[in-house]
């Protein structure tokens, strides 16, 4: 009967981590119902890594391709999911230095940033600009909380490109932004003139 419920159990962790690969152990502690030491025996039962380098396999696996609009190193948070053109996926672990000391909450501007560069990158030409951007912040974030940002392109026209941000804290929507992105010919002074935001841009 014991050994019935453990199935059980490794059986919905497994269907945890396939629906979202980032949980936490105290995440899912959470969700089952047991104890995060209870957690971590079915993890090594299973064979499955820790968060940390189940991110790493994660970004080796999805990383295939590389970004044409920045480098890895400028999108704010951990770049773990690329299909240029289609979408994107990162991951930012906050900490107090990106929070009020009283409240410990995160400061908004980490959060569009992880968002706005993750817009940026998703976009498969050489150079990229943000022209407008359209952001409701559902929820406070709390320092220690994980981000997961997801990058969707909705439509392109020309140079111009329409991306949904939206991002997560313990699978709940803390973020949403639309943001209209350019991407530009060349990046020589004087070539980069080009109309962010015209009426076309809603």
């Amino acid at each position: 009967m014991a050994q019935g419920r453990r199935e059980e159990r490794r059986q919905r962790l497994l269907e945890c981590l396939e629906r979202d690969p980032f949980r936490t152990d105290q995440e899912l502690s959470r969700d089952l119902g047991v104890s995060v030491q209870t957690v971590r025996l079915d993890r090594m039962a299973l064979g499955i890594p820790e968060l940390r380098e189940r991110t790493r396999m994660v970004a080796r696996r999805a990383l295939g391709q590389s970004l044409r609009s920045m480098g890895t190193r400028e999108v704010v948070g951990e770049l773990v999911d690329l299909e240029l053109g289609r979408r994107a996926v990162s991951v930012l672990d906050t900490d107090p230095q990106m929070g009020f000391e009283r409240s410990l909450l995160v400061r908004s501007q980490y959060i569009f940033a992880q968002a706005d560069s993750l817009a940026l990158a998703v976009i498969d030409a050489p150079w990229v600009l943000t022209g407008l951007a359209r952001v409701k912040f559902r929820r406070p974030v709390r320092v220690g909380e994980r981000l997961v940002s997801k990058a969707v392109v909705l439509r392109s026209k020309q140079q111009k490109h329409v991306v949904l941000v939206t991002t997560t804290a313990r699978q709940e929507e803390v973020f949403r932004g639309k943001f209209l992105v350019a991407a530009l010919e060349d990046s020589k002074p004087g070539n980069t003139e080009v109309t962010l935001v015209n009426e076309d841009s809603g």
